[in-house]
């Protein structure tokens, strides 16, 4: 009786415990009072960082200040400290920019007697200098060839390369990497052209440590074919398809001018810390960029301001709001910092800065996550993992997300975005870096966003769905509870 007994009581107790598992909340729910409250507090923060005062949240702007200023207020008033490790520096790190915007440019080739200035319409040359000049130099033809060229083919000449969308660019920094005086690559219309133009015509943001002076130019295949003869440019068009093809000198000369206005100055990083209780122990980043275009309008239009408050105003918010819960529930053992990144729209400029002169050993960062562009899905979307597989991190997160019962997206979209975010720049020099996010976990959710606002005045805070951040910021919270935990997560390092 008794081993009947107590074999019942056993069934018992394990069919109670089976429907405890069955009715317990998910991991990282929180009651529906809690979740509107926190809904508050990030639309607060939205709110306040896309408003028109802020500008749109320029680097080297009046909206630079007031975002920075704000970011501080909030997370010195959660308890977070200054994290620059710099007293003379305190929560900013200097990011030196320099800035430059196409003012002119002129493109001549000089065949014998013959001199032909290509047609404004059809060509463009530019620098980021003040000014760059190029006179009479040597022409040689490389078809599509970039790194097979031999430098000595090249050094001190122009070089006359063709465009092709998409491998363009690398190819002409290889050939750059050969010390060519100036570069143009000839493109297929001028539509092409208009492209360029219109992909260099807004000031651009540069950083002063990684400035290349060079010269480059653009022209149409019919420019080319006008300036050079229509039979001396089918020739070279010919030659380029043999697959015996080696650079071809163009008997010639090449003049090559281009302008620009031009200013250096220093925008910043912000980083705050929470100090963990284990010394040593190492850290968790959380990053968002705080940067956006400012204005950006089409000229005339009644709104010009790109106030971008699902990029990345909301990015930003869910980061305040993690950091004020993640100090609340402390003390963690690792520390925690928080960084947010000026220039990323530039090319995650403030993110390269911060792994250049990092206030921490890089290989002490025991996990990263980056928070970018948040504000898109309904609560319940399934997670984007941008970063699957590049760190020792997806066991934790795919652990987490089972315990939360949280769905993966769409993985092919979330790769598409490895490269195009903060994280990035940390991956390159080994931080373990990831980007979870339910915006980034279904086309349906990001491409409307993509095609309709991004990037425009129109990324207002009437477009905001914070369900999905949400969610998203309750997964963060108990990863890096997780991740600043010793004994739960004993990693030395990336």
């Amino acid at each position: 009786m008794k081993r009947t007994g107590a074999f019942t009581t056993g069934v018992m107790v394990a069919v109670l415990l089976a429907l405890s598992a069955c009715t317990r909340a998910p991991l990282g729910t929180v009651p529906m009072a809690e979740r509107d409250a926190i809904h508050a507090s990030l639309m607060q923060d939205i709110r306040t960082l896309a408003s028109d005062e802020f500008g749109g949240r320029r680097p080297g702007t009046m909206g630079e200040e007031l975002t920075l200023a704000y970011i501080t207020q909030e997370l010195q008033a959660a308890g977070f400290t200054s994290g620059t490790n710099d007293p003379g520096n305190a929560w900013r790190a200097p990011v030196p920019l320099v800035s430059t915007q196409p003012a002119t440019s002129r493109i001549a080739l000089k065949l014998g007697r013959r001199e032909v200035t290509l047609d404004e319409a059809g060509a463009a040359a530019f620098t980021s200098r003040r000014r760059a000049l190029v006179e009479g130099a040597d022409i040689v033809f490389v078809g599509t060839l970039s790194d097979v060229v031999p430098d000595e083919a090249v050094g001190g000449k122009v070089v006359l390369m063709l465009g092709e969308p998409g491998e363009s660019p690398e190819r002409r920094l290889a050939l750059f990497e050969k010390n060519p005086a100036a570069i143009i690559t000839v493109v297929a219309d001028e539509q092409a052209i208009a492209n360029t133009l219109s992909a260099f015509d807004n000031e651009r943001f540069l950083l002063a440590s990684e400035e290349i002076s060079n010269l480059s130019g653009f022209a149409t295949r019919a420019e080319m074919a006008r300036a050079l003869g229509e039979e001396r440019w089918e020739g070279l068009l010919t030659a380029a398809d043999d697959d015996e093809f080696e650079p071809l000198e163009v008997k010639g000369e090449a003049t090559i001018e281009a302008t620009s206005i031009r200013r250096e100055f220093t925008s910043y990083n912000l980083i705050g810390v929470l100090p963990g209780g284990v010394r040593g122990s190492g850290a968790v980043l959380l990053l968002a960029h705080w940067d956006h275009l400012g204005e950006c309008g089409e000229h005339g239009a009644a709104d010009l301001i790109c106030n971008g408050a699902i990029d990345n105003a909301s990015g930003v918010a869910v980061v305040l709001e993690l950091a004020r819960r993640l100090a609340a529930i402390g003390p963690h053992d690792r520390d925690i910092y928080v960084l947010a990144t000026s220039a990323e729209e530039s090319g995650l400029l403030g993110a390269k800065a911060f792994v250049d002169e990092p206030p921490m050993p890089l290989d002490t960062i025991v996990a990263a996550f980056n928070f970018d562009t948040v504000a898109l899905a309904p609560a319940g979307s399934p997670v984007g993992f941008v970063g699957e597989g590049l760190t020792p991190l997806d066991t934790l997160i795919r652990e987490t997300m089972i315990e939360g019962e949280r769905q993966l997206g769409n993985k092919e979209l979330a790769e598409r975005f490895v490269q195009r975010q903060d994280g990035w720049a940390l991956l390159e020099r080994g931080v373990p870096t990831v980007m979870l996010s339910t915006a980034f976990g279904s086309e349906i959710i990001l491409g409307p966003y993509l095609s309709s606002h991004y990037h425009r005045p129109s990324d207002e805070i009437d477009k905001v769905e914070l369900g999905g951040a949400i969610d998203d910021l309750l997964l963060h919270q108990e990863l890096v509870q997780r991740a600043a935990d010793t004994e739960f997560y004993p990693a030395t390092g990336g």
